[in-house]
């Protein structure tokens, strides 16, 4: 390799060039799955129905050391959501409650829910239930 006035090899900007490309291309194929999949519009649906229902209810939604309003879990859980679909990481209205609704995916912290008159539960017990109620409403 021939040497240049500053100490360098010729040969390392283009080594440096290479390097760059792999890793924009190591970038890319993380950033776009190859079998990504979909939600389908049954579950968005539900999962649309769910979080409403979570919105507007009385009841307060525990993450990360503080209790939050419904409308507040709504939007939290929205923004999850989101991320999940994009990733195509869910499928169906399991999976959004296992992956964006039981526990923060920061502290890995369990959420939890508490209702008026009713006892504090793990909010995937809660979401569950009322995945439950919708689909039977749905169903008549």
């Amino acid at each position: 390799m021939e040497q240049t006035g500053h100490g360098r090899t010729s040969s390392e900007p283009v080594e440096g060039i290479v390097r760059g490309l792999i890793g924009l291309v190591l970038l890319l194929l993380a950033a776009a799955p190859a079998d990504a999949a979909e939600l389908s519009s049954s579950a968005q649906t539900e999962i649309d129905a769910l979080l409403n229902r979570l919105g507007t209810s009385k009841c307060q939604f525990y993450w990360n050391g503080s209790w939050h309003s419904g409308s507040e879990a709504r939007d939290h859980l929205q923004m999850k959501l989101d991320y999940l679909v994009e990733k195509g990481l869910i499928t169906d209205s399991e999976e959004f409650i296992r992956a964006a609704g039981t526990e923060s995916s920061m502290s890995g912290q369990p959420y939890k829910v508490r209702c008026p008159n009713q006892e504090e539960q793990p909010s995937a017990v809660w979401l569950g239930s009322e995945l439950r109620k919708i689909r039977q409403k749905d169903s008549k």
